[in-house]
């Protein structure tokens, strides 16, 4: 029996289809070679000849990404997901949500080229790229991003950058940016009751309590509460 894709794998399939291009469908050759960037899909596909094959997508510029980055940083479960290297599943709806479709919504965002001299389009070797495709999405999800602009490193950073640089919610607030004060910003002084420094007479707050405080994250990570999963990361901070 035929295990079941994962989710994303499946979420392409079904985009793909609706563009016109169904899978599976049978392949012709080997793929020996699979480049993904920003808007297209290199690939070799030998069958005793070798073929060239490229799948073209419309990718997005740097102001249409500097939409997206804000809202998905306004979003702190999704932002939680990916910069703990996974693509929330509701990403699709982020994307949606500043009308910038994640996946091809027409078919003439795709171009399918193929130097064989087959006349049907996509031709075996196309279908059989296709499939090496899928199979990249289900093993990275990242690619679907990578396509559209960014990979995964670029995501990482761009959205590291938003957070840090995020300007303050009150625009009378005159306090330094983040980035001004990294220097001395874990710097907290002489240490209560150590070289004649005096002591704290009160409890302590746990580490962790802000997150005692923290609303309700709307979802959860693998059956398990994502302010659970973050607190062993506070304690240790703290004792570090």
């Amino acid at each position: 029996m035929t295990e079941p894709l994962p989710w994303w794998p499946t979420r392409f399939i079904r985009a793909l289809t609706a563009i016109g291009v169904l899978l599976p469908a049978k392949g012709q050759g080997r793929v020996v070679s699979l480049e993904i960037g920003a808007g297209r899909v290199d690939a070799e596909v030998h069958d005793g000849r070798p073929h060239q094959v490229r799948i073209g997508l419309t990718a997005f510029g740097k102001a249409d990404w500097a939409v997206i980055i804000r809202a998905l940083a306004a979003k702190t479960s999704a932002t939680v997901l990916v910069l703990g290297g996974e693509v929330p599943r509701d990403i699709e709806q982020i994307f949606k949500a500043v009308r910038l479709p994640l996946f091809p919504s027409s078919a003439r965002e795709v171009s399918l080229d193929c130097t064989c001299p087959a006349a049907e389009v996509p031709c075996g070797h196309l279908n059989a790229v296709f499939s090496a495709l899928v199979a990249q999405v289900a093993a990275d999800p990242f690619t679907i991003l990578a396509l559209r602009g960014r990979n995964r490193e670029m995501l990482f950073e761009e959205l590291k950058n938003r957070l840090i640089s995020a300007e303050p919610l009150d625009p009378d607030d005159r306090s330094p940016a983040l980035t001004e004060v990294m220097d001395t910003y874990f710097d907290c002084g002489q240490a209560p009751g150590l070289n004649g420094a005096a002591p704290l007479h009160r409890p302590p707050t746990p580490s962790d309590a802000l997150l005692g405080q923290a609303a309700p994250f709307p979802i959860r990570v693998d059956g398990e509460d994502v302010a659970e999963l973050l607190r062993p990361v506070y304690r240790a901070l703290a004792e570090e």
